[in-house]
């Protein structure tokens, strides 16, 4: 293989291949699915309430509100400027805290303090932000609330958000629907178009075409795998390591559409061949959706090696010993199917100039 040759053919392939409907769609599906499972769930553009506050003395609690993980905290200088602020929803809240009010506290006194509520804030907003306060004041004032709420986690430590379950489809998608279609559709379009054969009388060798086609299917798959945990906020605190899975993801994913594109030779037999695998392409992530399925099941499709660690470094934020055994035969299976495409790729090399040689004999014995 030749990098000059595969790096030209790389160029052709991106040139072309990003004005095709396959690449088009293998780009906008995982997005689209993302964006809609988002907004049906409600966290995609769920913000922390945002309090805005106007300390006229120098109270304890806007220090506690501003470690609060709960609410976005804005301090004003005046109390215009915070009235203007929330009439314009750019805060939820605002409160306006009169001078000593840290005393008032302490000493039980009443007193009096101007709250501006925003009118199109959602509830659970002003909920938030009432529970905040309350028990900042309540710190300070050195008193324990009435009751005492003691969590008691029912179900198992399978009960998830339906966001959740639906994670590792959206990741699935995301990595296999471009990295394994766009190598695997060009390589059929070629070979019916009949311009692989061109191709090959020149100094390009057939494993350069499927090396080069397996890059794009490789990078392209990487960047959407990428951006949808971006965009799902599950990049985790291991991005190293989480790209080190996503490009074996992307790596299986290319490796499988060049593996479809030398063995299949129409594109109407592909997209039947592709939608029976993609029952087993997504299989895992199907049984993930419903927790009361054996996990073990999920275990038997190749994709699973690629989703169980994404899953656990994104969600769990495991370690490499976690998932090492996960990787190892990720790579065993990478392995084997590039070990497939490298017997079929010398063998139709063997035939090539077998039949080159042929038809030379073939003019000699004419002449």
């Amino acid at each position: 293989m030749n990098p000059k040759r595969v790096g030209i053919l790389l160029k052709k392939e991106f040139a072309q291949g990003s004005k095709s409907f396959i690449f088009i769609m293998a780009i906008l599906t995982p997005i689209i699915l993302s964006v809609v499972l988002s907004l049906l769930f409600g966290t995609l553009f769920s913000q922390k309430p945002k309090l805005g506050i106007v300390d006229r003395g120098t109270s304890r609690v806007v220090a506690s509100i501003a470690e609060s993980p709960s609410i976005s905290l804005r301090e004003y200088d005046s109390a215009p400027k915070l009235k203007k602020a929330v009439a314009n929803g750019a805060l939820d809240v605002g409160v306006v805290l009169p001078p000593e009010f840290d005393r008032y506290v302490v000493s039980g006194e009443r007193t009096e303090v101007v709250a501006y509520v925003w009118g199109e804030s959602l509830i659970k907003n002003r909920a938030i932000v009432e529970a905040v306060m309350a028990k900042q004041i309540r710190d300070i004032a050195d008193q324990k609330p009435p009751v005492e709420i003691l969590p008691e986690a029912i179900g198992g430590s399978e009960d998830m958000t339906w966001e959740e379950r639906f994670f590792p489809l959206i990741v699935l998608i995301a990595i296999f629907m471009g990295g394994m279609m766009v190598p695997a559709v060009s390589l059929v379009d070629e070979k019916q178009k009949q311009t692989l054969k061109a191709l090959l009388i020149t100094p390009v060798s057939l494993g350069d075409v499927y090396l080069a086609k397996g890059v794009l299917g490789t990078i392209l798959s990487l960047f959407m795998g990428v951006l949808i945990l971006i965009l799902n906020h599950t990049f985790g605190a291991q991005p190293a390591l989480l790209l080190s899975v996503l490009s074996l993801g992307a790596l299986l994913a290319a490796t499988a559409g060049v593996l479809l594109g030398t063995l299949i030779k129409e594109v109407n037999s592909l997209y039947a061949v592709m939608k029976f695998t993609g029952l087993f392409i997504y299989a895992p992530a199907l049984i993930y959706l419903f927790p009361q399925i054996p996990g073990w099941i999920g275990k038997v499709f190749p994709t699973y090696y690629v989703m169980a660690p994404i899953i656990q470094i994104s969600r769990k934020n495991v370690a490499w010993s976690d998932i090492s055994s996960d990787i190892l035969i990720l790579i065993g299976i990478i392995l084997c199917m590039w070990s497939v495409i490298a017997l079929k790729t010398k063998t139709a090399t063997r035939r090539r100039f077998s039949a080159m040689s042929s038809e030379g004999l073939i003019k000699a014995l004419r002449k």
